[in-house]
C-alpha cells in the first residue's frame, strides 16, 4: 500500500478533485480546484483521469514522502522545489524512489501549485467528491487541511498500474529521482503581479450590465483593482474605484457559478471562486471567461488586475483553445508513459501542439 507522510504540510495544502457538482441546491459547494488548468495538467502527465484528486498547496508547500516509487508532477505556481536535495523540474512527470523527500518550499510567482501522482489520492468521497470542504468540515483528508504526520492514501498500488519504461529504467539504474521525457506546455501566466503589461483578465458582461452607469461600466474595461487581503478560496475581493448602480436594485438570491463578479452596496467587486457560496444576491455585473480564471487563482493579495470585456463568443473559442491544447498534452504524456512491454514510440521529435488544427468551437458554460 502506498501513503504520503507528511513531515510539513505548508500553510494550506488540501485535497481537491474536479468539484463537487449537482449539490447547489441544498446549500453544498461545490468546492474543487481554484486553478483548474493546472489540476487538469499535473493529473495529465502523470496519465490520471481528469477527475483524480490531487493536492492543492497555497503559498507554501509541503515536505512529503512516499511509502512505494511514485510517479508525480507538480503544475502551476513556481516554487522552489527538491527531492532529497536536488532541484526537480515542474511542468514535467517525475518518478521518485520510496523514501525520497519531495521538499515544496519558497514560492516564487502564483499564488497555488498542484502535486498529483498516479493514481490519485484515494481520499473517500463524500456526495461524489474527494474535494475538501473547510468550512463545513468534510470531504478530503478528514474534512481539512493537511497536518504534520498525516498519512495519505495514494489511489492505487503500482502493482495494480502496469509497470511504466521510466519505472524500469528506475530499477535498472538506482537513482533516486527519474525525469520523465518533457511534454511541450504552452507558456502559462503564473502572475499579474505589479505590471502594466500584465495579461488582461477577459470578462463576459453579466445579467446586470446595464444596471450599472456608463462610468461603471468603462471603469470595470479600463482601471486595474488590487486583490485585497480578504480574498481566499470563496471570492477574491477587489478594490479600486467603486462601481455604481443607476439606481439601487433588490435581487432574488440565485445560483452563483466561477468567476461571477458580483457587486455589494460598497461597490467593490468580489469575484466568486471554487468555494463560493451557493447562491448570492448582489448584482451581477460580468462573468470571468472560464480560460482566464487560472490567472485569478493565481493572484496575490496586492496584485492589480486589469479586465476587459469579450463576446461570448470569444469565450467560448478561447476555452475551446484551452481544451485543445490539453487533450494535446494528454496524448503526448501518453506516448511519454508507455508501459514496459509496449513497443517504443516512433516521431518522438513531432508534438501534436505543433501540429494542431483548429476545430468546431463549442459552447462552455460557467453554471452547473
Amino acid at each position: 500500500m502506498n501513503v504520503m507522510t507528511v513531515e510539513r504540510p505548508g500553510m494550506l495544502s488540501t485535497l481537491q478533485d474536479i468539484g463537487r457538482h449537482g449539490h447547489q441546491q441544498y446549500g453544498v459547494s461545490v468546492n474543487g480546484p481554484m486553478d483548474e488548468w493546472s489540476h487538469r495538467l499535473a493529473n495529465a502527465l502523470v496519465g490520471n483521469d481528469e477527475d483524480a484528486a490531487v493536492l492543492e498547496c497555497t503559498l507554501t508547500g509541503p515536505r512529503v514522502a512516499f511509502a512505494e516509487n511514485t510517479l508525480v508532477a507538480l503544475c502551476g505556481a513556481r516554487m522552489r522545489i527538491t527531492a532529497n536535495g536536488q532541484p526537480i523540474a515542474q511542468d514535467t512527470a517525475v518518478l521518485l524512489r520510496r523514501g525520497t523527500v519531495l521538499d515544496v518550499g519558497e514560492r516564487l510567482h502564483g499564488a497555488r501549485l498542484y502535486l498529483a501522482v498516479r493514481g490519485g489520492f484515494a481520499a473517500e468521497p463524500v456526495l461524489g467528491s474527494r474535494s475538501t470542504n473547510i468550512r463545513a468540515g468534510f470531504g478530503g483528508h478528514d474534512g481539512r487541511a493537511l497536518k504534520r504526520g498525516d498519512r495519505v492514501l495514494v489511489g492505487r498500488a503500482a502493482r495494480d498500474l502496469p509497470v511504466l519504461r521510466i519505472e524500469k529504467l528506475m530499477v535498472q539504474s538506482g537513482m533516486p529521482v527519474l525525469t520523465a521525457e518533457k511534454v511541450a506546455v504552452a507558456a502559462t501566466t503564473y502572475t499579474t503581479e505589479h505590471t502594466e503589461h500584465a495579461q488582461a483578465i477577459r470578462f463576459i458582461p453579466g445579467p446586470h450590465w446595464p444596471a450599472f452607469t456608463r462610468a461603471a461600466q468603462d471603469q470595470l474595461s479600463t482601471l486595474s483593482y488590487t486583490v485585497t487581503q480578504q480574498s481566499d478560496r470563496m471570492g477574491a475581493r477587489l478594490q479600486g474605484e467603486a462601481l455604481k448602480l443607476h439606481t439601487p436594485l433588490e435581487l432574488i438570491s440565485e445560483a452563483t457559478a466561477f468567476g461571477t463578479i458580483q457587486v455589494p452596496p460598497d461597490g467593490q467587486p468580489i469575484v466568486l471562486m471554487a468555494d463560493r457560496q451557493s447562491a448570492g444576491g448582489y448584482p451581477k455585473i460580468a462573468y470571468v471567461a472560464s480560460a482566464d480564471l487560472p490567472l485569478l487563482a493565481q493572484a496575490m493579495p496586492g496584485d492589480a488586475l486589469r479586465f476587459t470585456a469579450v463576446r461570448q463568443a470569444d469565450a467560448e473559442l478561447a476555452w475551446r483553445d484551452t481544451e485543445d491544447r490539453l487533450r494535446d498534452i494528454r496524448q503526448a504524456a501518453a506516448r511519454i508513459l508507455q508501459p514496459a512491454c509496449a513497443a517504443p514510440p516512433t516521431n518522438t521529435n513531432e508534438h501534436p501542439l505543433e501540429q494542431r488544427q483548429q476545430h468546431p468551437h463549442r459552447q462552455q458554460q460557467n453554471q452547473e
